[in-house]
């Protein structure tokens, strides 16, 4: 049988670090559960009810230290939506164009909720360097035409199998050589290399692709990023991967990818996008919280001992010369998420990566927030208890009805 790629686009989840199953995007609700850390590692997603278009990424699940869940990115699981578990304690399968993250990324396209990475994630001397992936016989065996802007057709006859992934370097690029740490915008065509059946695709012409940080345990699911490592700006690479570097054991039905099935990924590296705001600094406004920057650009927040604003309140921090965000925008960004009354941060990008989501699918306060702001921002977003955040609060994150949410934003990217 012979897979040929002109890929439709099939609604799928965001992605994270990865178990790995499939399931729909839908905006999580505040009654999720934390990520790594007791963080939650979702974007603020909006209460169930508004679901916003679907992302373009891959990923997979993480599992709780303290819980038996599986916890997803951007996802639904029935009625069950966010990067946290699903409700009902079964384990969350998504579906595509946001799959391709495997933290709780990407948000985006192709998702999953597969392995689960470690829950620090951060390069440190204890995480295991993102190693070289060779070519083989397999992956030497696609055949790819097309200009790097658009969507390649792939040949290859089905089915495909390997006992270890396999990457072939299908055209050399002549940028930048991507490294440990690196957060890479990439391109993607996926393939059921098993059965021949296209998957999805994402990050062609103007779509929102997908961003991998190359770091072992968390982003994508392992397959994508040993094709995205040591590759270099420019590359389109195939990889071919069995279903340990997949979907796991469960596989995916939503998909169509059994537990047996291999995956075949066509990858363009698109190119490097830096991890923090890069615009020019603003003078401070008076009554916001104070932020200070660590040498990457983390922010320490600090809170005002004043009562906070009652109405939705923006401060640009940085000012970008970048695109502006619309509502219909995927933006990549870092955030950190507090609460105005105690400091507490509970929800956060930084240590794990730029993460990836469309904005249409937020609550309303940080959509209203991000619109109208340009690439390379960095912003303060002040949000009021009810409609404009979460109302009722969230337990587990320790947000109350009455809580007073502030998020510090890094705009790198919008599509």
């Amino acid at each position: 049988m012979v897979g040929q790629g002109v890929i439709q686009e099939v609604a799928v989840m965001s992605v994270a670090p990865l178990s790995v199953g499939f399931g729909r995007h839908r905006p999580f609700r505040p009654d999720e559960f934390p990520g790594p850390n007791n963080q939650f590692r979702s974007p603020p997603l909006p209460p169930s009810g508004d679901e916003g278009p679907e992302p373009a990424g891959l990923g997979a699940g993480w599992e709780h230290p303290d819980s038996a869940h599986t916890i997803q990115h951007i996802h639904r699981c029935g009625d069950q939506t966010g990067r946290g578990p699903n409700l009902t304690g079964d384990t969350c399968v998504r579906t595509l164009p946001t799959f391709l993250t495997l933290t709780a990324v990407a948000a985006v396209a192709l998702t999953g909720c597969a392995a689960s990475p470690a829950s620090s994630p951060t390069p440190s001397a204890t995480t295991t360097p993102v190693a070289c992936t060779d070519p083989g016989a397999t992956s030497d065996a696609v055949t790819v035409a097309g200009d790097a802007t658009a969507e390649p057709t792939v040949t290859f006859e089905a089915p495909l199998a390997t006992k270890a992934t396999e990457r072939t370097v299908i055209t050399e690029g002549t940028g930048d050589a991507i490294e440990e740490g690196d957060s890479v915008a990439i391109s993607y065509a996926a393939y059921n290399a098993t059965t021949g059946a296209k998957l999805t695709a994402g990050g062609f012409g103007d779509a929102a692709g997908l961003t991998v940080n190359v770091v072992n345990g968390q982003g994508v699911i392992p397959g994508i990023l040993k094709g995205v490592a040591c590759s270099n700006v420019g590359d389109r690479v195939a990889v071919v991967f069995p279903p340990a570097d997949g979907f796991g054991e469960t596989g995916n039905t939503d998909l169509g990818v059994a537990a047996t099935d291999q995956l075949l990924f066509v990858i363009d590296i698109k190119e490097k996008l830096p991890t923090r705001a890069t615009g020019e600094d603003q003078e401070p406004t008076d009554g916001f919280p104070t932020v200070k920057l660590a040498d990457d650009g983390a922010p320490t927040v600090t809170m005002p001992k004043s009562d906070p604003p009652t109405d939705l309140a923006v401060e640009v921090l940085k000012k970008g010369d970048g695109a502006a965000v619309t509502e219909t925008s995927t933006v990549t960004v870092q955030y950190t998420g507090a609460i105005w009354d105690t400091g507490k941060v509970f929800d956060q990008s930084w240590g794990v990566g730029p993460t990836s989501f469309p904005v249409s699918g937020l609550i309303t306060g940080f959509t209203q927030g991000l619109v109208g702001q340009t690439v390379g921002s960095q912003v303060v977003i002040v949000i009021p208890p009810g409609e404009l955040g979460y109302e009722g609060g969230n337990e587990t994150a320790g947000i109350s009805e009455t809580d007073t949410l502030v998020f510090v934003v890094d705009i790198i990217a919008a599509a």
